[in-house]
Order: structure tokens, then sequence, then C-alpha cells
């Protein structure tokens, strides 16, 4: 049986859900990772009100579409990072410029994203955790190891509340393991995974993207974590090194070419699908892949429309016989 083909709705939340839901379907996707954002899905509404929750759930059936997760990055992002002010534009206006406000509004916001999803009938909510360390990534001025180790403590500290309502729910947390959160490598979430092990509803969303660019081998990746594995990322990534150009961007913005790496969409870049599908089939992975579409240099209409198609002859199922069991008297 092949896996849902669904598309992320993060980089479409301009658009109204009517005319995404339209798009998806047309452009070939059984179903949407929808956001939590923009014009896409008010989480409150979702939990409070049953005329708003049910509208959205006719949306999904009058299109044929799957709702199978909700995307919560950018509330996430704002639990565990530390003050920025770049966190007002995930936040509602009237917390602008109170770094406090925002943490507490997104710690509450994200307990309504489990409720929400269980109404809609999603099982799983794709998400960052946000990083109070994130700025010590590079050790100058040195970083003492306690530093990062209250870092890990602080976002225990702050999710662990949030993720007892997940569980109450029913409804998995994956972690989208991303420059910029408190697990943003390999090393980095085996640290994690470990102090959250008595907690299973606590995974991740593997993307292949953020990993390859980093140096890390993204289908090693998942084969080693995969028992913690609730969501897929469908998303590519080119390194362009020319020796000029160097991993850290150098202040330059997605899409220049003079970027020492770019996302790319689906089947454009480096990453290594098929590697990734043999270890998913391996290992009976039987949820969406989700294509999270980025790609500077592409119109997005065509870029979705070719990633669905892309994704739809990258996926298959693994093998019920061995391929040389016929040649046996």
């Amino acid at each position: 049986m092949s896996r849902l083909v669904t598309l992320f709705t993060g980089q479409w939340a301009d658009m109204e859900l009517a005319d995404i839901c339209r798009f998806a379907r047309d452009a070939g996707y059984d179903g949407l990772e929808l956001a939590c954002w923009g014009k896409h899905l008010c989480v409150s509404k979702a939990v409070s009100d049953n005329a708003y929750a049910e509208y959205v759930l006719s949306l999904f059936h009058e299109h044929g579409l799957k709702l199978e997760a909700l995307g919560t990055h950018l509330i996430g992002q704002c639990v565990g990072d530390a003050p920025d002010p770049r966190l007002d534009g995930f936040a509602p206006e009237r917390y602008a410029g109170k770094p406090e406000a925002i943490r507490s509004w997104a710690a509450e916001e994200m307990k309504l994203c489990a409720e929400a999803a269980k109404r809609l009938g999603a099982s799983v909510c794709t998400s960052f955790t946000g990083s109070p360390v994130w700025r010590y990534v590079y050790s100058f001025p040195q970083t003492a190891e306690a530093m990062i180790e209250d870092g890990f403590a602080e976002i225990v500290r702050l999710w662990s509340p949030i993720l007892d309502v997940f569980r109450s729910c029913g409804v998995k947390y994956a972690l989208e393991v991303h420059p910029g959160e408190i697990a943003f490598d390999y090393y980095s979430t085996r640290k994690l995974l470990g102090l959250f092990a008595h907690r299973p509803e606590f995974g991740l969303n593997f993307d292949p993207s953020h990993l390859l660019w980093q140096g890390v081998t993204p289908h090693i990746f998942l084969a080693d974590f995969i028992d913690r594995v609730y969501h897929v990322h469908i998303k590519d990534v080119a390194v362009t090194l020319d020796g000029r150009s160097g991993l850290l961007g150098s202040h330059i913005d997605f899409g220049d070419l003079r970027r020492g790496w770019n996302f790319r969409s689906p089947g454009r870049g480096d990453v290594d699908f098929e590697s990734i599908i043999r270890v998913l089939n391996a290992h009976g992975y039987q949820g969406p892949l989700s294509v999270e579409w980025e790609d500077s240099g592409m119109a997005r209409e065509h870029g979705a429309r070719e990633a669905a198609a892309f994704v739809r002859g990258l996926d298959y199922a693994p093998s019920a016989i061995k391929f040389d069991g016929a040649l046996r008297n």
C-alpha cells in the first residue's frame, strides 16, 4: 500500500484554506499537513467552536483530502527560544516586544494544538522547540559546558507540561531537527531524545534537507532514529560550494546563487531519496510523505505539482517475497 502524499501548507498560508485545498487536490496530493498560522487554521477556534471545526473538516471532505498532521512550528519556536525580536512576527501583535508574554502565549497555544489535532482527527503535530542556546553554536566567546546543559534542561522544563497534554490527547509531537532548535544535528538529537526517553509522545519529523548541508547523511540519521520518527518531510537541498561560498551562508538570503547551499524542489537537489525510501520500507513506516516545498528559484505552483508527481514516482511498497525465491525446485 502506497503512503499518502501530502503538502505542508506553511509556505502557502497566504491562501485561503478553501483555495489551498482545491489547489492540492488538483496538483495530485492526498492530503495536507495543515499550518496553524496565516489563513489556514486558528487552533483556539478549532477547539472552542464546533461550527468552525466542522467547516475545516468539510473542506477536506469536499476535496477528498486527508488531514494527518498539523504544522505548529512557529508557535513551538516561541516556547523555547531566547528572547528575540524576530519572534514578534510569530505571535499575536498584542505581544510584540514582550518576550515573556510571547512564551506564555506559545506554551498555552501548543496545548491547544494538541487538542485541535485530536478534534480534527490528526495524529501528529510537527513543530519546533526553539533553543535558548542556539546563539552559542560556535564556541566563541567560549561556551561553558554548563551553559549547554542548562539550555537542554530549560527545554525539558518548558515542554514537559505541554507534552503532558499531548499524551492525554493521544497525539504525537514531532520535532523537526533544524538549525535554530535545541536539536539541530545527529548528536544534539540523541541527547534530547535521551532526556525525553520516558515520553513516547515525543518524537521526530524527519526532514533530510536540514541534515545534508550540515554534512549529516540523512538516511543514516533516519535509520538510527527510526523508532522515534512520527512524520516525514520530502524536501531537497543542493550544496554548491565553489571555493568562495561557505556553509554558514554569509548573511545572504535564500535563493541567492552566491550561497553555498540552497533548498531545491524535490528531485532537483542532492538528497538521496532512494535510500530514504528503502529505510522507511525496511522499518514499516506507513505515515505520510509530506512535501515541504521551498525553492526560491521556481514558481511555487509549478514546483508543488512537480513535487507531487516526483514523490509518487519515488514511493513504492517493499517486496513481500525474496527476488530469487522462484529459482528453487
